[in-house]
């Protein structure tokens, strides 16, 4: 606890070490908190039949991680095929008894290892995702002792479905528009995609936790989340995985993200505090009102922070809502209710401090925003498992929760822009099209929402 005694004199003592060593300490303070969360380096390794998801579950669990703080990456096995075979004919690449397309696909495999190597040894990466069908025992013991000789953890996430509807929706939303198949009709590339998950069929041996694999440390998820296996997690980490990935429910819905409405301390300058909305303020809560009547959101929650200025925003809109004190703006500590120019005359040194890692940088008795990130986190798991929700933040935790949806870094994070009177909509989407390397299956919309009067 950050209570008693002894930690307020550790905290004193690493904010004087800071006044002296500056960027370094706060680069220390990065690297220190990755190494909390993970004692060894981690291999997530992929496994199931094309089409099942697992290249959009290992890119929200990557988005994850690296938003809580443990730098993680993607090594997708097809961009590395299609690096080595620049143009894909058809499903015969895929044939078990193709022998020259099977050594191909083992060298694409040993290359992508080198680079995990890379990653987690010369490049200050802790988990490392190895994101491919990897439907052989063969194959995955090939990564365990790839890993066994590097010290490195596995965990292996299994993905089965036998739905034929979300297998389909799968095959026609996102393989349609894969580098694969390039300019050719849905009809066909719905039967070549097929043949070549018959394909992994003839060989494909699933994760068996009661005899070959009860050692293993494994998560499958069943039909899109209808039910999990658990096995032998091996620490903190393994357990967060399989926490998120218990929470990330596949369903059509939206999360809208809004500031309050300007505050008696916005037109001041202040910052913190629980100052009461200002005229501009009030005429926003009327405005967000007429926000939600418009898109008839009948169904949609709406969560709040304990302050007041979010409150009476909320109590505008005439319906019920959820106080959540984690929704709190970030503690600005000693800082509270003063002005940029105050803080920087009072305390010249923090202010300077701050300006040199604004994510790390923890106010004196407050939080940095490192701190509100792990605040978050439970509501992350909500939002990932509820249906429309409206949330009326503040500017530091919306960043927050942008950064996360955005895949932003921590460098980016404090400066995300994050205007009064503007509603972000955004809108998961299950397995659609990746139109953007870094956000995949995430629509956005943005409303500047006119004041009347």
């Amino acid at each position: 606890s950050f209570g008693n005694p002894l930690s307020k004199s550790l905290i004193s003592l690493l904010s004087m070490v800071a006044k002296i060593m500056g960027k370094w300490v706060f680069l220390y303070m990065a690297l220190t908190w990755a190494s909390y969360m993970t004692n060894s380096p981690t291999v997530i390794v992929m496994i199931g039949l094309p089409a099942r998801g697992k290249t959009y579950m290992s890119k929200k669990l990557t988005r994850y991680l690296n938003w809580i703080g443990v730098p993680t990456k993607v090594f997708n096995l097809g961009v590395y095929r299609r690096e080595a075979v620049k143009a894909y004919k058809s499903y015969d690449f895929f044939r078990h008894d193709n022998e020259e397309a099977m050594e191909i696909r083992k060298r694409c495999a040993l290359v992508a290892l080198r680079d995990v190597k890379a990653y987690l040894t010369e490049e200050g990466g802790q988990i490392a995702v190895f994101d491919a069908t990897n439907t052989t025992r063969e194959r995955r013991e090939l990564i365990l002792s790839f890993a066994k000789e590097r010290a490195y953890k596995v965990f292996f996430v299994e993905s089965l479905c036998d739905d034929p509807d979300v297998i389909a929706a799968n095959v026609m939303d996102v393989k349609v528009s894969s580098p694969d198949y390039p300019e050719r009709h849905r009809e066909s590339v719905m039967e070549d995609f097929l043949k070549r998950i018959e394909c992994y069929k003839v060989t494909y041996q699933p994760l068996d936790p009661d005899e070959n694999d009860r050692d293993l440390s494994f998560i499958q998820v069943i039909n899109v989340g209808r039910s999990f296996l658990v096995n032998r997690v091996q620490d903190y980490i393994q357990s967060k995985i399989v926490y998120y990935l218990m929470n990330i429910h596949v369903h059509s819905h939206s999360i809208y993200l809004c500031r309050h409405g300007e505050s008696d301390y916005n037109v001041e300058g202040r910052i913190g505090g629980d100052a009461t909305l200002s005229v501009q303020g009030k005429k926003f809560a009327g405005a967000l009102k007429g926000f939600v009547e418009e898109h008839g959101l009948s169904d949609l929650k709406v969560w709040t922070s304990q302050l007041r200025r979010t409150i009476q925003t909320a109590e505008e809109l005439g319906v019920p809502y959820e106080q959540w004190k984690i929704l709190n703006e970030i503690d600005a500590g000693v800082c509270e209710e003063m002005t940029y120019d105050i803080i920087e005359k009072t305390y010249p040194e923090e202010f300077s401090l701050r300006d040199q890692d604004k994510y790390h940088y923890r106010y004196p008795g407050g939080e940095s925003y490192q701190d509100l990130v792990q605040r978050l986190e439970p509501v992350i798991m909500e939002l990932e498992r509820q249906g429309n929700v409206l949330v009326i933040c503040h500017q530091a935790v919306m960043r927050c929760l942008l950064a996360y949806f955005l895949d932003k870094s921590a460098d980016d994070l404090p400066y995300l822009k994050c205007p009064l009177h503007t509603v972000l909509k955004l809108t998961p989407v299950a397995y659609g099209r990746i139109s953007h390397p870094r956000l995949p299956c995430l629509r956005i919309h943005i409303f500047l929402l006119p004041l009347s009067g």
